[in-house]
């Protein structure tokens, strides 16, 4: 992945917050995206949303499906389709393990971020396992009490202070 450096120069379009609460990310891969123009156009502003999207593998490539990209404003009858489905651009080495890991039981391809990198929209991809109703509970137990402990680490020191 990306040093800090580089970090600090992407831009973050869309980000799916679910992909985390639903599932127990295992690996991640960053995809460049065959984009049209009012597409790439749209995502600068903004216009798209990850949250029910996922990614297949498909006779050797990688398919982004259910990802909605709002048509673009000031287009013309050139526009997209805002839920085309869109191929990812991965080495063949990535699809293959990508497919050989879909295959195992439980697991999927989902996409957790989109965001710019030396003007080009990458994708970021996970390699997700779905969580039980037990995880998500145990999962927003842990962040309650965390949450918890530093307001109540702030509120000692407002008042020591």
């Amino acid at each position: 992945m990306a040093g800090k450096i580089d970090e600090a120069r992407m831009k973050n379009f869309a980000l799916n917050r679910e992909a985390a609460h639903y599932y127990h990310l295992l690996e991640k891969f960053e995809a460049g995206m065959e984009l049209k123009g009012t597409e790439v156009k749209s995502i600068r502003e903004g216009q798209v949303n990850l949250k029910d999207s996922y990614a297949v593998v498909k006779a050797g490539q990688v398919w982004l499906i259910n990802c909605h990209i709002s048509t673009y404003s000031s287009g013309s009858y050139l526009n997209h389709d805002p839920l085309r489905e869109r191929r990812l651009l991965l080495h063949q080495q990535e699809i293959s393990k990508l497919m050989s890991k879909t295959q195992e039981k439980g697991l999927t391809i989902v996409p957790t971020r989109l965001y710019l990198k030396a003007n080009k929209v990458k994708c970021e991809l996970a390699l997700a396992k779905g969580k039980k109703v037990y995880d998500r509970r145990a999962t927003e137990k842990r962040r309650t009490l965390e949450r918890e402990a530093q307001q109540a680490i702030q509120d000692h020191r407002r008042r020591a202070g």
